[in-house]
């Protein structure tokens, strides 16, 4: 659905104004949008303008810009504001919500294409806080760059493995990140991957078109179906269970999961079995990685997993590519080992075209940048400019208290927006 235009975001924030409450004693005097006081009246005359001026900056630049915002108003370096770089074009909503709260100045990289590790290095040096995505790689070189200012890093990710966590901990760095944003967009792709495998359904559509249907045959693209199976999750996080809660209605019969842990709390209502890893992959119909990609997961899916799965299951695969040992799973799938895979994320990406997991009808490959269409729903939008308030807010105290979306204030104790780290 398309971007609403600048009426509508008008209107949504003039609707909160009536709404929102007091920032807690502890809050900086400076008011953002929708919080009343003299501010206010000029961000409601600033609310659905376009964020930022487009400005050049440097040279060779043909296909992305960096652009300076202060309420759309050109800035100038050494104006008194925090400064904040954007590794790319986010959202307007996002975007138009930092720039609107007037306690930072903006940068951005202004490209849907990722931003040259020389134009990253140069863009987040001096700055108070940086707001990247999943593939920029922000290591120590990138922390150095950045130099003692750099207090902020928000990530526009469900992951935060992109990140030298260890090496930001050091330098007292907060870390923001968005772990809901994809949960339900990442969990119907998996569904729609784990169909389209099982009932070999880009395989029948390419048959039609070829000619290969020929009339009806018995046995002909038979698949394997969920009512009466066992679904085996790796990782029963937040998406995870969503995955379970959207593969119930289908008469799956028994849910098995993996994890560092037990979760009890997030299996009772699947009733779902915790159990080693080697026993889900011996007794799953359907297996379904959902879990975080760390170093106890790195390549947990190899030969020996593989090698345990029945020569019915198939393999889904929507967490981190690295989670999985691709030449395992080729030959798991080339030699019938298991019956079909399903992938969204894979190593690297994109893969190259001549990659032999390619080749195969029966594995099924989507980008990965699939479910990040969701970014132009209504409430997934609402997640962005919830991240940018998270992001103004850390800039401007050192306790974040509330966070501010287009239509509610939640308490960040019943969010888990921070990792826990200092």
């Amino acid at each position: 659905m398309p971007a609403p235009g600048g009426g509508a975001r008008e209107r949504s924030v003039q609707q909160t104004e009536a709404k929102a409450p007091q920032l807690p004693p502890q809050a900086p005097r400076r008011l953002l949008p929708g919080f009343g006081g003299r501010r206010a009246g000029a961000s409601r005359a600033r609310a659905g303008k376009e964020a930022g001026s487009a400005a050049e900056r440097g040279r060779g630049r043909s296909r992305a810009r960096v652009r300076g915002s202060r309420g759309g108003l050109r800035f100038p370096l050494g104006c008194g504001l925090m400064q904040a770089f954007v590794t790319r074009r986010i959202p307007r909503e996002g975007l138009a919500a930092l720039s609107q709260a007037g306690v930072c100045s903006i940068q951005q990289w202004d490209s849907d294409e990722p931003i040259p590790r020389s134009e990253l290095l140069a863009g987040v040096a001096g700055k108070h806080g940086l707001l990247c995505v999943l593939s920029d790689q922000i290591d120590k070189e990138v922390l150095d760059a950045a130099g003692s200012n750099l207090k902020i890093i928000s990530t526009l990710s469900v992951g935060v493995d992109h990140l030298a966590l260890e090496e930001i901990k050091k330098r007292g760095i907060r870390v923001g990140y968005t772990p809901d944003i994809l949960t339900d967009a990442t969990a119907e792709l998996s569904v729609a991957l784990l169909l389209a495998a099982c009932r070999r359904l880009p395989e029948s559509v390419e048959e039609v078109k070829n000619g290969g249907w020929t009339t009806w045959k018995p046995l002909w693209m038979c698949g394997y179906g969920l009512s009466g199976s066992t679904v085996g999750i790796i990782g029963l996080g937040r998406i995870g269970q969503a995955v379970a809660h959207r593969l119930k209605p289908f008469g799956v019969k028994k849910f098995l999961y993996t994890g560092s842990r037990p979760k009890p709390e997030n299996a009772m209502e699947f009733q779902a079995e915790f159990v080693p890893l080697a026993k889900l992959a011996k007794e799953s119909d359907f297996v379904v990685v959902t879990c975080s990609l760390t170093p106890d997961t790195k390549g947990v899916c190899n030969k020996d997993f593989f090698s345990r799965m029945k020569k019915t299951s198939v393999f889904i695969n929507t967490s981190r590519g690295a989670v999985v040992n691709q030449e395992d799973l080729y030959q798991a799938l080339v030699s019938g080992q298991i019956a079909a895979a399903g992938l969204d994320v894979t190593t690297p990406e994109p893969l190259p075209t001549d990659h032999p997991l390619l080749s195969l009808k029966n594995c099924e490959l989507l980008k990965y940048q699939t479910h990040l269409a969701c970014s132009h729903d209504t409430n997934k939008r609402k997640d962005v400019l919830e991240l940018a308030f998270t992001f103004i807010l850390s800039l401007d105290q050192k306790h974040l208290a509330l966070l501010f979306t287009g239509e509610a204030i939640a308490s960040t104790a019943n969010r888990l927006w921070f990792v826990e780290m200092m």
